[in-house]
C-alpha cells in the first residue's frame, strides 16, 4: 500500500489474507469479513457502505491513536480497550494502516498456543 493512496477494500482483503495462517470468513453472514489467525480474530472489514476496518491494538497505543486521528475510534461493537475502528478514507497514511494490520496480527499471534505460533512463524519464513 503506497503512502499516497488510501487502501481500498480489495487491497485490504488481499493484504490481510496474505498474512501467515490468515483466513477470511463471514461468521455473521453478509456484511462483514472477519479475518482470523489460527481461528482467532485479528480484523473485521465492512463489505458495504463506508470502509471500516476494526483491528486489535495495544490499549495504550489505541488511546494515543484515537487522540491523534479523528478517523480512529474505539472498536465498533468490540472491546473498546483493545480494539480500534479505522474509517477509510479518513486521511490516515496508508503506511500506518498497514502497520496497524500487522500489529493486530502479531498481538493475536502472540496469544496462540505454542504449536500455532510455530506454524505462523514457519509460514512467515516460507513467504
Amino acid at each position: 500500500m503506497g503512502r499516497a493512496s488510501q487502501p481500498n477494500r480489495a487491497t485490504l482483503r488481499q493484504r490481510m489474507s496474505a498474512l501467515p495462517c490468515a483466513t477470511e470468513e463471514e461468521p455473521f453472514g453478509p456484511g462483514v469479513w472477519v479475518y482470523k489467525v489460527c481461528g482467532k480474530v485479528f480484523a473485521l472489514l465492512t463489505q458495504d457502505g463506508p470502509v471500516r476496518l476494526s483491528l486489535k491494538c495495544d490499549p495504550t497505543r489505541a488511546q494515543e491513536l484515537r487522540a491523534a486521528f479523528a478517523a480512529i475510534t474505539p472498536g465498533y461493537h468490540l472491546n473498546k480497550e483493545h480494539w480500534n475502528t479505522l474509517e477509510l478514507p479518513g486521511g490516515l497514511p496508508a503506511a500506518l494502516v498497514d502497520e496497524l494490520i500487522l500489529h493486530s496480527h502479531e498481538l493475536v499471534t502472540a496469544r496462540l498456543k505454542k504449536s500455532e505460533r510455530q506454524a505462523v512463524a514457519l509460514q512467515r519464513t516460507l513467504t
